[in-house]
């Protein structure tokens, strides 16, 4: 069986870090350590932390946690894993059937998907419409659990639009599942994230069938801590602590105990306010520039996430133009040739301020003096 790479990533790693300006990645500036623990209160001391192996699930306290953000969820509820890549192998890995389809969401972030072709299995999408804001087509989902979809993959709020879906869209799906008796995977790395004041609601208690991924490099600023986790009903809980032996083992306990310090009390509303108004702040910037900018481009505003589709209105494709603004312009952007959308890139505006502001005059000048071809 051959081997499909994971295209946006490939991307990302080959070239992310020898560009002057990277507009491909989705989170916010990253945290240092020490911003971290000031925004803890400067009474945390890693200095006493052991290297050993971390308890494999994630020590009882970070479970704890985890789970007090989660209505209904115990310690038991929640596996820790290595970011959120682990998370959604994992659940994927226990959901999976290669004689089922899974009902996915398009665009997306293309991991799942991803592990379903590398596995043998197929997927029949549903799709968020871009002439209507990136609302979900939720006849196609009913199709698709019709054709005997096994699980639903969605993104919630989405990469790569931003979109979050309302609580009503969120009902129609659960209530689909259930009609069919389908799992829902439901990865919600960007909630506590969001451009307005009312958080994103969960899948989380909505449905006894669901497995809820996160992790603290979106929202929270802390992609190189690489931690993440599942949250799902005890006994499939237990079920994918199990196959994280075949993965990683255990968390790094560096990455648990700055993770505890991240989720407590006392600097996790911090550190989300921080992201905030980052979001909130460049987003403006980003609708400027778009405004400014004469019809050359355009984009629906996202919900949430430092993370938007913005379409472009020149005739080269997406692919090229990524190459281009990358090889002749150390300009990173994500083709949207990643998500199956051409005509459009994925920007992520979760730079400093006057880092984005450069960036966006580069990419705009490019269009201004050769319209990109």
């Amino acid at each position: 069986m051959g081997f499909i790479p994971f295209q946006m990533e490939r991307w990302q790693s080959t070239y992310e870090h020898r560009v002057r300006y990277n507009l491909s990645e989705s989170g916010v500036h990253p945290l240092t350590v020490g911003e971290l623990l000031s925004l803890a209160g400067g009474s945390a001391d890693l200095s006493s932390v052991r290297l050993g192996y971390s308890q494999s699930n994630g020590t009882d306290e970070l479970r704890s946690l985890i789970a007090s953000l989660h209505p209904g969820a115990s310690d038991r509820s929640v596996v820790v894993t290595i970011g959120g890549a682990e998370a959604n192998f994992v659940a994927f890995w226990e959901l999976g059937d290669s004689h089922r389809p899974a009902a996915v969401m398009l665009p997306n972030y293309m991991q799942v998907p991803g592990l379903i072709r590398n596995s043998a299995g197929g997927f029949v999408p549903f799709r968020l419409r871009e002439e209507s804001g990136w609302r979900p087509d939720l006849d196609e989902l009913a199709s698709a659990l019709a054709a005997g979809a096994g699980f639903i993959l969605v993104t919630n709020p989405n990469n790569p639009t931003g979109m979050a879906l309302t609580a009503a869209e969120m009902d129609e799906i659960v209530s689909l599942a259930d009609r069919h008796g389908a799992w829902i995977l439901a990865d919600e790395v960007y909630r506590g994230a969001e451009v307005g004041d009312d958080p994103t609601p969960s899948f989380w208690g909505r449905y006894d069938k669901v497995l809820v991924t996160n992790s603290l490099s979106k929202a929270y600023g802390l992609p190189g801590v690489r931690l993440g986790w599942v949250v799902g009903p005890e006994g499939m809980a237990e079920r994918l602590w199990a196959r994280t032996d075949y993965t990683t083992i255990a968390p790094a306990s560096v990455s648990d105990a700055l993770a505890t310090i991240a989720l407590s009390p006392a600097a996790r509303p911090r550190i989300l306010a921080r992201t905030r108004r980052i979001i909130r702040r460049n987003l403006d910037v980003l609708a400027e520039w778009v405004e400014s900018r004469n019809g050359v481009f355009s984009f629906t505003a996202p919900d949430a996430g430092a993370i938007c589709m913005v379409r472009y209105h020149a005739p080269i494709a997406s692919l090229e133009l990524a190459e281009r603004l990358r090889r002749d312009h150390s300009l990173l952007v994500v083709p949207g040739a990643h998500f199956g959308v051409e005509g459009t890139m994925r920007i992520g505006f979760g730079p400093p301020e006057d880092e984005l502001v450069q960036a966006l005059q580069r990419l705009g000048s490019v269009f201004a003096t050769a319209g990109a071809a």
